[in-house]
């Protein structure tokens, strides 16, 4: 079985939360910018940590990876994966770098909710910004 996008093409119907947004300014960098396919915006933390970005799906998917593409200087640190509220699944160490990153489950698994957690940051202030999340099957 091929991975596919989970959150591109309408495959599920998803709501996203985000621990914060930077100066509650969700017109310019709010969490739609996260998944919306386009290379210039962002979803940009306010100050503090952790910060987080929580998923939750109509209907149960399949999960075996997520791609980020962080903004350099203000990369998560320590992050990991949480199903269901509060069963990791995975713990990750990004690069501080612009690139699209990847990190995959050891096994693919259906959920209902997931939850990227991201203890600190490389920013003194603790925010995080990422311009691309995508999760996939």
């Amino acid at each position: 079985m091929s991975s596919y996008s989970v959150l591109e093409g309408g495959h599920s119907k998803y709501t996203c939360r985000v621990s914060s947004t930077l100066n509650r300014d969700t017109k310019q960098f709010g969490k739609k910018f996260l998944y919306d396919g386009r290379e210039e915006t962002c979803w940009n933390s306010d100050q503090g940590s952790p910060q987080w970005v929580s998923l939750e799906f109509e209907q149960p998917v399949t999960v075996s990876g997520l791609c980020l593409q962080f903004q350099g200087g203000f990369v998560g640190k320590e992050c990991y994966v949480e199903t269901e509220g509060t069963n990791k699944v995975l713990e990750f160490y990004p690069e501080d770098s612009n690139k699209l990153q990847n990190f995959y489950l050891k096994e693919r698994i259906n959920v209902k909710k997931i939850r990227i957690a991201f203890n600190s940051s490389t920013d003194f202030y603790g925010r995080v910004t990422i311009y691309k999340l995508d999760v996939y099957a």
